[in-house]
């Protein structure tokens, strides 16, 4: 059973107490980890105790100090110190001490917070015995992406999700990471959305990024054959990371061994922020086009009051069943097109139409857009020597006579992948796709800025609870930048402070 939950705003009293009294010992203690208190005293725990409350039983030996252990975590995480020497630092450091939130005499030992991730996180990841996997000897092409295991998966899941949404997903209710992902909606983006960093109306930006696992791809050797003179056996090996997988990396054009892990973020145009909404971890051999399906699904899910007005996404995505099925929700789809998935398409009748769905004018111009007619579902297009984007042409004397120039009409219906709701190649298209970087640069904040990828983190459960330990440092940076801007946080102010900037 939880034992008593010390409340956000005793946290913040406790600190401001305790660091002056340290302040008077310590002088420059405060300003070493300004940044660090800052970021704590904004960052409030109180949600947190209603999301694991149905993870505790409701008798037995209460579990102490849950907030102060996440806060700590949290801590720990943005001071880039793993979690073996992170219990070290504590107890010779009063400020760190004071700012997880703990006393001198009484702290949770390592095993507490290793109980507080499984609890959270419950998936078994033991380390179990099993056949070598091989690492895989072919080698893609410079940008090419693994082809799904099975070809025509994604028209087959959204078959099944346009004829029964509701009891298709019913299992992924039951999935072993809703409760980190909740308390990533909760702690980080709930509050983000509160200080209108989120809006409710998004464009969302879809991409998948890999994730080695600081486990050995060769295992460790259980059976006797070495020492019987035999050393290339087929015997079974121990993993500690059993479900890692190998996976082909397009970026850097090798095989890793480890996971992908499939982000949605968004980007804050006014603030120039890039903020992580939703992640999930998968087998590092799948596909983008089958995870952005599911992650898009738990993601509305996940957010309903978030209403996704845009998914941006790079060619991973481009497929015939994606497009039908952000038509079926009414999302707009602005995603890069795969040139090694261009297919045939029949247009009406003298409809000379590029790649991008733009159509051609008689002399091989390309028609400028002017608007989407709702009312019969078809884009227009008209002139471009009327809209003053080319010179005339011999083909005009052909053309239409009229001073408003040719006209001509496109339907999405057509082709979806093509004529999307956002015309390709317009200036809305192309400054939505701008937008899609916003997951590269999240990836790299959460693997590299906060240090995911280099802490040798072995197994799914914990790589993905720190790395919604990460988002969180990067929603806890963006709302602090915020409050300081809009001077709703003065560090300086709350601990008596000259600001010397």
């Amino acid at each position: 059973m939880l034992g008593y939950w010390r409340t956000n705003s005793e946290y913040q009293s406790f600190v401001f107490s305790s660091l002056r009294e340290l302040a008077l010992i310590y002088p420059k203690a405060l300003m070493e980890y300004k940044d660090a208190i800052s970021k704590m005293l904004i960052f409030n725990t109180d949600p947190l105790e209603e999301i694991i409350t149905p993870l505790y039983s409701p008798i037995g030996r209460p579990a102490e100090h849950q907030p102060e252990i996440f806060r700590s975590l949290v801590l720990m995480n943005d001071l880039q110190i793993d979690l073996n020497n992170w219990i070290d630092r504590l107890e010779n450091n009063p400020v760190l001490r004071v700012i997880a939130g703990f006393t001198e005499n009484d702290m949770p030992k390592l095993s507490s917070y290793y109980d507080f991730i499984n609890r959270i996180y419950d998936m078994d990841d033991r380390p179990v015995e099993k056949d070598v996997e091989a690492k895989p000897r072919e080698k893609l092409k410079k940008g090419e992406k693994l082809k799904p295991k099975h070809p025509g998966i994604t028209n087959t899941i959204v078959d099944k999700i346009i004829k029964d949404e509701e009891s298709f997903f019913n299992p992924l209710n039951r999935r072993k990471e809703r409760f980190l992902q909740k308390i990533f909606a909760e702690l980080a983006v709930a509050p983000s959305v509160e200080l209108g960093l989120v809006s409710d109306n998004i464009s969302v930006s879809g991409d998948g990024t890999c994730v080695e696992t600081g486990a050995s791809h060769f295992g460790i050797k259980i059976c006797k054959c070495k020492e019987e003179g035999i050393f290339k056996c087929t015997c079974k090996r121990r993993f500690s990371d059993p479900n890692a997988t190998w996976g082909w990396d397009s970026h850097n054009e090798h095989w890793f061994y480890g996971y992908n892990c499939y982000f949605i973020s968004t980007y804050n145009k006014s603030e120039k922020i890039d903020l992580p909404l939703y992640f999930k971890f998968v087998e590092a051999r799948r596909h983008d086009s089958v995870t952005a399906i599911f992650a898009l699904r738990e993601f509305k899910e996940l957010y309903p009051s978030l209403n996704i007005e845009t998914f941006i996404s790079d060619s991973a995505s481009d497929n015939n069943a994606t497009y039908r099925l952000l038509d079926y929700w009414d999302i707009n789809a602005v995603i890069a097109l795969n040139r090694r998935n261009e297919g045939n398409f029949t247009y009406p009748p003298a409809l000379h139409i590029d790649d991008h769905g733009v159509p051609i004018c008689p002399g091989e111009n390309k028609m400028v857009y002017y608007g989407f007619d709702k009312g019969r579902s078809r884009f227009k297009w008209r002139c471009p020597r009327v809209m003053g984007k080319s010179k005339p042409c011999d083909a005009c004397s052909k053309c239409s006579p009229s001073d408003y120039g040719r006209v001509i009409y496109t339907k999405p219906s057509w082709d979806l992948r093509l004529f999307t709701k956002i015309p390709r190649g317009s200036a809305a298209w192309k400054d939505q796709m701008k937008q899609r970087t916003a997951a590269e640069r999240v990836n790299n904040r959460i693997l590299n800025h906060y240090g995911i990828e280099n802490s040798k983190t072995r197994g799914k459960k914990r790589i993905s609870f720190f790395v919604a330990i990460a988002g969180i440092n990067v929603h806890l940076d963006a709302q602090l930048k915020f409050q300081i801007a809009n001077k709703s946080f003065d560090f300086y102010k709350l601990f008596d402070i000259p600001n010397v900037a």
